[in-house]
């Protein structure tokens, strides 16, 4: 729902991935995933940005605020993919 609930969620569930949407209410997604990686216990976890923002730049801002990817919207299905495979793995079922 917002950035603030991400960040507690990714407390609770420890997740291996985190596809960060940046433009959230309350606290955005560049705030979320700071506070994410400012965190110890949840810094090891993998963020990847999804964003509307194309603009110049926006890539590197969200790997300064701590993302180690970044997808535009709207999402090539097949580029998600090779992220996912790329940061979780291949699919046991594949």
């Amino acid at each position: 729902m917002d950035g603030a609930q991400g960040v507690k969620l990714a407390a609770q569930e420890q997740p291996d991935l985190i596809l960060m949407d940046m433009s959230l209410p309350v606290m955005d997604g560049w705030e979320a995933t700071r506070q994410i990686k400012a965190t110890p216990a949840l810094a090891h976890i993998p963020i990847v940005a999804l964003t509307a923002h194309a603009m110049k730049g926006d890539e590197d801002k969200a790997r300064a605020a701590g993302c180690a990817d970044f997808l535009t919207k709207p999402l090539d299905e097949d580029l998600l993919f090779d992220k996912l495979e790329h940061f979780l793995g291949e699919s046991e079922d594949a």
